[in-house]
């Protein structure tokens, strides 16, 4: 473990030559970020003489209100990182893991959340080392390699489909501002008084549209925007982000559903061997949302989201309460 130097950076010109391969924890989020207003990237780098081991990029979001009033930072990371040699990665992640936790919590951050491990069990003896606990979590998991995503659907989801494109509701990527502002003014919408969901601010999409491994789709009816989603794409594997729909004034039309069939089929199309819903939500028994997801023929995953507060009081409470 001696051999490895570990430091963390926040600025995009001090960065050295990063690995590739994985959008989250890649050097491409992190400009994203670093030109988006209220968040700053954090980039946990190991190297061995010289050379990048590994890397992990974790993302503090300012947030506040006037009303309800509050402010506060958080942290979240998309998975375990960026390794060059995957049978290093037990040994370089909790490194990094310790880095960017002492780093942050000097930084005062609210609390640090890490989802969307590969493996449930992963990195747990070094999670609850640094007084992590681990909530569990839903995702849907579609396979797109051994089936046609047509041939998944439910009844009930099927016939939505073939309704709606009847009815003239379409769907395609979206290149322009416009479209791009408008797909943002819902998701903001949608999620103002939702805080367990946080919606970074619009310069983040404008900026996300224009990579290579990020779309957004957007659906449409009679040439006005209803839905749209967010996407990532990298290693065969789809993921979404973020999905919306206009579910007042245009549920009957159902633009969430053929926003993400649209996006289903585009991976698909594009030769995607999986497609992954990373929230789906708490693993309640009644949980509509992850309902919804099914009938798009995916199969539902419980994982592990892990936490820390900076508070010591209230992490050791969730601590206990969350002990397995």
């Amino acid at each position: 473990m001696n051999d490895f130097s570990i430091r963390i950076y926040t600025e995009s010109n001090e960065l050295p030559e990063l690995l590739e391969g994985n959008f989250f924890h890649s050097k491409t989020l992190f400009l994203i970020e670093e030109q988006t207003p209220k968040d700053t990237p954090y980039m946990a780098v190991a190297t061995r003489d010289g050379e990048v081991r590994g890397q992990l990029l974790v993302i503090v979001r300012r947030r506040g209100s006037l009303f309800p009033p509050y402010l506060y930072t958080h942290a979240h990371a998309h998975g375990e990182g960026c390794y060059a040699d995957e049978t290093e990665t037990e040994t370089l992640f909790p490194l990094l893991l310790k880095a960017i936790t002492l780093k942050l919590r000097h930084r005062l951050c609210f609390y640090i959340e890490f989802s969307d491990m590969k493996k449930k069990m992963f990195g747990y003896r070094f999670f609850r080392r640094l007084g992590y606990f681990p909530i569990a979590w839903q995702e849907i998991h579609h396979s797109l390699h051994s089936k046609a995503p047509e041939s998944r659907l439910s009844a009930k989801m099927a016939n939505i489909v073939e309704r709606m494109t009847a009815k003239g509701v379409e769907n395609h990527e979206a290149t322009s501002a416009q479209d791009i502002a408008l797909f943002y003014r819902m998701l903001k919408n949608f999620y103002r008084l939702k805080q367990r969901r946080f919606v970074p601010a619009k310069e983040f999409f404008m900026h996300f549209a224009g990579n290579p491994e990020s779309r957004i789709f957007v659906t449409t009816y009679k040439g006005k925007v209803i839905g749209g989603c967010a996407c990532v794409f990298f290693q065969g594997n789809a993921y979404l982000l973020y999905a919306v729909g206009k579910r007042k004034s245009r549920l009957h039309l159902h633009p969430e559903a053929m926003t993400i069939w649209y996006a289903l089929k585009y991976a698909h199309e594009h030769g995607y061997a999986h497609f992954r819903f990373m929230d789906a939500g708490l693993p309640w028994k009644q949980n509509l949302y992850r309902e919804f997801l099914l009938n798009f023929g995916g199969k539902p995953v419980t994982s592990y989201r892990w936490f820390r507060f900076y508070t010591r009081i209230i992490n050791k409470i969730l601590y206990w309460i969350y002990k397995q």
